[in-house]
């Protein structure tokens, strides 16, 4: 799928859209969703408040709509900051262009899943590919990107590293395991925002129900280590944080998305000392007041992870 049109009319706009949430899963292809007016208008772009040139592309779930997508619009081009699924690359370029005809020459993955960098073969023809040398092995090992391995960002950086588009600067930051072994942060410096992929995910899917922190043990993920990361993140000046998942929102709200895991840990961490079993400790272990649905399987790989 290359470069088509790069304008649409209401009825091309619509069926592009369709075609972007096309997933049942966050690592295989299915057939698109149907979805409401209601919803479509809910993964249309719109601007960042009070941040210049900055505007995202709303995500709400991996099985349906994808991550959420920033768009910074600089002097020098455009940088995108993931991709949703290897459909939805000419629905985001066209979304694009109706904010501006600067080309896109970056493209950022904060991780490897399907719903975050599937388009990543596509933007590769023409623009600079970049992520963390572990998304771009998990993506060559998975095979996740999509069916093309070619997806995998030929351009890598370990810790940090820092790039320089027009007036803004835009800095990815590794800070460890968390999600998975290779979450970037993408900090824009200048406005005081970052995209954390889903190192911080925040309230419903599409169908309503709940976001739930997902730990990729697959591919180096880790709960132990979750908190200190976003003490990493939240050590950086932002006021804005765009999700992996969910609205834009606040670092308020990962100040407590933090907390909440810290009360996980400690709540598995405390069954593993009073002796409780792995066959029981989803039910020792209290969630309700987290607010996040997390099913029995998920808590007994936290257990694995914590028992000595």
């Amino acid at each position: 799928m290359l470069f088509a049109s790069l304008t649409c009319n209401v009825v091309n706009r619509s069926l592009l859209i369709s075609l972007l949430l096309l997933a049942s899963s966050v690592v295989s292809a299915a057939e698109p969703a149907a979805l409401t007016d209601e919803q479509l208008a809910k993964l249309s772009l719109r601007a960042v408040a009070g941040k210049t040139d900055l505007y995202v592309i709303p995500g709400f779930g991996g099985a349906v709509s994808g991550g959420n997508i920033a768009v910074l619009v600089t002097q020098d081009g455009v940088v995108v900051v993931d991709n949703k699924f290897d459909y939805s690359h000419d629905d985001i370029v066209s979304q694009i262009r109706s904010i501006t005809d600067q080309p896109i020459t970056t493209v950022l993955n904060t991780h490897h899943h399907f719903d975050h960098a599937g388009s990543n073969p596509h933007f590769l023809a023409y623009a600079q590919v970049i992520g963390h040398d572990n998304a771009r092995a998990n993506m060559l090992a998975n095979r996740r990107a999509s069916a093309d391995p070619t997806g995998a960002p030929p351009i890598t950086y370990s810790d940090t590293t820092t790039l320089h588009l027009g007036d803004h600067k835009i800095e990815l930051h590794h800070f460890g395991r968390g999600h998975t072994n290779g979450d970037t942060v993408v900090y824009f410096a200048d406005l005081k925002t970052v995209h954390t992929g889903d190192l911080f995910i925040w309230g419903e899917r599409l169908d309503g129900s709940k976001l739930a922190p997902f730990i990729d043990y697959d591919n180096g993920g880790s709960a132990r280590d979750w908190a200190g990361t976003l003490d990493k993140i939240l050590a950086l000046d932002f006021d804005t944080v765009i999700p992996g998942h969910g609205a834009v929102l606040t670092r308020s709200e990962i100040e407590t998305f933090r907390h909440r895991f810290e009360v996980l840990v400690g709540r598995v961490a405390q069954a593993i000392a009073a002796g409780i079993s792995r066959e029981g400790v989803a039910e020792a272990v209290e969630v309700e007041d987290l607010d996040w649905p997390l099913t029995a399987d998920r808590i007994e790989l936290i257990y694995d992870e914590l028992s000595p």
